[in-house]
């Protein structure tokens, strides 16, 4: 009975708690967050009211404009100075199965597929820069079925002025696949392959290689 009566005894002895006010100390301020969409429309309400939203679309109409006449140049690249010359296989290893339209398996997986085999290099490919006059015209005087492909200058402007198709290697992806370094050059078929050439044009009079 003693032992029982210990826990309450010290319970009894515990004082009771008390809960207190202890005042307002240092200033108080609401939390007032304004809703973001809010300031968004506000903001494009001012640039509106200001003439700075029309101001940004005719940059942006100026720029993409300007991007489309005249792409990046395809970079690394020089005039050729030496002539070169090498063979390209186009042979490529199936990274999957090809299969018709029945599912029949045409080509497996890992199979050596030649495309020129079934579809050949119709026209030539000539590369070239469209800045430089002495390659233009070098590009211009080849078969009239080749297929100019710029690396530098504004394709819409020399079509209009023109009155051929110019294309224009975005990013190099062309000339890093066959490996080329200099310009101006030329793509065409032999057989079962494709052959390279870097092209030396002499200079012009007075003219800086």
């Amino acid at each position: 009975m003693r032992r029982t009566l210990i826990l309450p005894l010290c319970l009894a002895c515990v004082p009771a708690a008390e809960a207190r006010d202890y005042g307002q100390h240092g200033a108080v301020f609401l939390v007032i967050e304004r809703d973001l969409l809010e300031q968004i429309h506000t903001r494009l309400t001012a640039m509106e009211k200001s003439g700075e939203t029309e101001r940004l679309n005719q940059e942006l109409q100026r720029r993409t404009t300007a991007r489309v006449n005249r792409p990046e140049p395809v970079s690394g690249l020089v005039r050729a100075s030496a002539a070169r010359r090498w063979s390209f296989d186009p042979t490529i290893a199936l990274e999957t199965d090809i299969r018709g339209p029945k599912g029949e398996l045409i080509h497996a997986r890992g199979t050596r597929v030649n495309p020129l085999d079934r579809v050949p290099l119709r026209a030539e490919l000539l590369f070239f820069d469209g800045d430089d006059p002495d390659q233009l015209s070098w590009a211009l005087s080849q078969s009239g079925a080749a297929k100019l492909i710029l690396t530098k200058g504004a394709p819409l402007e020399l079509m209009k002025a023109r009155q051929r198709r110019f294309y224009f290697d975005q990013g190099g992806k062309l000339i890093r696949h066959f490996g080329i370094g200099a310009v101006p050059a030329r793509v065409r078929q032999r057989g079962r392959a494709l052959e390279v050439s870097e092209i030396v044009l002499p200079l012009r009079q007075g003219a800086r290689p």
